[in-house]
């Protein structure tokens, strides 16, 4: 069993969730996000449920790359870690070339930059001690480049997926696991003023889903498997014309 599990961007959505349910497997968290007085309401929420696991919190901004492996040695230091999700993203985004470079840039440095900086400081750490499960959380957006206000963030996903995919090939063989999760639509804080998003699925059972793909340490998992595994198969050779039809 991983034991010791560090969360970035536990603050809200699908970070907090799996916090909740790690928590209720007995792991002990590590959870850590830019927004404190969340991660203390969830801290204190979770030692009332689950009083046997520990939990402890700390602020983190992933683009401060300097602060992303201080805090990762602290939180090693006193919660040894064996399994780290680099969860923490943004899902902003504009049309490129409408005058919102600012809010496609945060989401690159936010989501790509600030996931390698998460993956240099949690391997800094597993390849010391020649173990442990890094989990990078994609999207089923990062399949296929698309349009409009998600190009750059799908971007960013599969520019994730390619990282994991690397490291997973250089470790083949080794104690140190790489996982890639690709969710599909699940309902969260990120995507609460979406309407319409077809096949969109409750927090709950879709974090349901993340968690058991995390804990099987599969390589790679579209979650839930339903209709997503299907459907990945479907928008990775779909023509251009076709997939933009399916959106």
């Amino acid at each position: 069993m991983r034991r010791n599990i560090l969360i970035t961007g536990a603050s809200a959505g699908l970070g907090a969730e799996m916090a909740r349910q790690f928590a209720a497997k007995g792991h002990n968290l590590a959870l850590t996000a830019r927004r404190t007085e969340r991660l203390e309401a969830l801290q204190a929420e979770l030692a009332e449920h689950y009083p046997q696991v520990q939990v402890v919190i700390h602020s983190l901004d992933v683009t401060d790359h300097d602060q992303v492996f201080e805090v990762f040695r602290k939180i090693d230091a006193e919660l040894p870690l064996d399994r780290i999700v680099v969860n923490a993203g943004l899902g902003k985004g504009a049309p490129l070339g409408t005058g919102r470079f600012d809010a496609n840039r945060d989401t690159a440095l936010t989501n790509f930059v600030g996931a390698l900086a998460q993956a240099e400081a949690a391997l800094d750490l597993f390849r010391a001690r020649n173990a442990g499960h890094l989990v990078f959380i994609s999207s089923i957006s990062g399949l296929r480049g698309l349009p409009k206000t998600v190009t750059t963030y799908a971007a960013t996903k599969a520019g994730i997926a390619s990282l994991a995919e690397g490291l997973r090939m250089e470790l083949l063989g080794k104690p140190i696991q790489v996982s890639t999760i690709y969710p599909g639509y699940i309902r969260s804080e990120m995507n609460e003023h979406v309407s319409n998003t077809p096949l969109i699925v409750d927090t709950e059972p879709g974090v349901r889903a993340i968690v058991a793909a995390i804990e099987s340490e599969k390589s790679k998992a579209y979650v839930p498997s339903w209709p997503w595994a299907p459907l990945a198969q479907v928008m990775r050779f779909a023509p251009l014309a076709v997939l933009k039809r399916m959106l």
